[in-house]
């Protein structure tokens, strides 16, 4: 029986190359941020004007939201696997809690502004953005987003570089970036419009260097 367990966790075992699931994420979430930041303006408070114009551009970045829910949880599975008996429980509860947290809001707010995108179909642009129902739902993503969405992000990069740094998974220098980077979107998430680029950007550093190392090894 010993045998079979471990011949099936040899089968098992993450391929060297998993960690371009964490660079599929981050180029991903370029994408979707680029393709939604040109459609959408920013400010949760406007008139609601690219609802008349064409929304593909939008339905596209939505569509793309779930593939790179995916790309991330793979991430957080190469992650846990460098870890191997490493792993500290609390740390890794935090760690993992935070980023299906992370995950959730995405897809919330990708569902809350897909149903406004779907409306649009259903009835008169200029009637829905006269509506109370869309300026509900345009702000109620924009604070999911920016704010719990973030904040989640923000608590999923300490936590992790806290790991980074007890473990030496990886360089001291990610896991400093990743708290300097945390700290910032921390406070000022709500304020700062490309605080939801920081998390993609520091996922992206950490997995390249993973992937490299993996590489390196026979």
């Amino acid at each position: 029986m010993m045998e079979k367990a471990t011949l099936i966790r040899a089968r098992l075992k993450t391929p060297k190359a998993a960690a371009i699931a964490g660079i599929a994420f981050s180029l991903l979430m370029f994408t979707i941020i680029g393709l939604l930041g040109r459609a959408i303006p920013a400010d949760p408070l406007e008139s609601g004007i690219w609802l008349a114009a064409d929304t593909r551009t939008i339905e596209l970045a939505l569509n793309l939201v779930p593939i790179a829910g995916v790309a991330f949880l793979w991430f957080i599975g190469v992650l846990r696997d460098r870890l191997g008996e490493q792993e500290d429980r609390f740390f890794a509860t935090v760690f993992f809690g935070s980023a299906l947290l992370f995950l959730a809001m995405l897809f919330a707010a990708a569902a809350v502004i897909g149903a406004v995108t779907l409306a649009t179909s259903a009835t008169e642009p200029n009637e829905l953005m006269r509506s109370t129902t869309f300026r509900f739902a345009r702000a109620a993503a924009y604070i999911i987003m920016n704010v719990y969405a973030v904040k989640m992000a923000a608590v999923f990069m300490f936590s992790t570089s806290t790991v980074v740094i007890r473990t030496g998974i990886a360089p001291p220098w990610i896991a400093y970036i990743g708290f300097l980077l945390a700290l910032a979107i921390l406070i000022g998430s709500y304020y700062v419009g490309w605080s939801f680029a920081v998390l993609p950007v520091w996922v992206l550093l950490i997995s390249i260097h993973i992937l490299m190392d993996n590489l390196r090894r026979p």
